[in-house]
């Protein structure tokens, strides 16, 4: 990867403690900030309070699963691109997934090699998205409109 992965952050959802450390480890590596999740109740409440630019999702996973993330982030306003890592490789799990949200999907096994490659891909592609929201306890900033909204005030930003 390249320097551009420094700023990058990527939320691995994996029900496989074995499957977030390895990747955790090797994408910080490459200078991505990284977060983990066991499962998708726990990414949806990080995915509540954090921005990220990209969710490593593995679809079959206690509580909540792949397959809900996906529809759960799909009525969202603002929206990390979606990577899908999944055990699940047929070519109806694919198409589903992918009629979901997911921006790409690989399956295990599979090469770290190409994960990395597919994750700087999803990176370099632009989305003619609104910008996102992000909330910070009550501070809502709106970086297209340049304002930031605390309780019912708003407040002039700078670029």
């Amino acid at each position: 990867m390249t320097a551009q992965s420094t700023r990058m952050r990527v939320l691995v959802v994996d029900d496989s403690e074995r499957v977030r450390k390895t990747l955790a480890a090797g994408l910080h590596a490459q200078g991505i900030a990284v977060e983990t999740a066991a499962d998708g109740a726990d990414a949806l409440q990080l995915l509540d309070n954090l921005p990220f630019d990209i969710v490593v999702l593995d679809l079959l996973m206690p509580r909540v699963d792949g397959m809900q993330v996906l529809r759960e982030l799909k009525s969202r306003r603002a929206k990390p691109r979606i990577l899908v890592l999944s055990a699940r490789d047929q070519v109806q799990d694919r198409v589903d997934a992918l009629n979901l949200g997911a921006d790409d999907y690989l399956v295990k096994p599979f090469a770290f090699e190409e994960l990395k490659a597919r994750l700087l891909a999803l990176s370099r592609r632009s989305f003619d998205e609104a910008s996102p929201e992000i909330t910070y306890a009550r501070l809502r900033p709106d970086t297209a409109a340049l304002l930031a909204g605390v309780a019912d005030t708003a407040l002039p930003l700078t670029p």
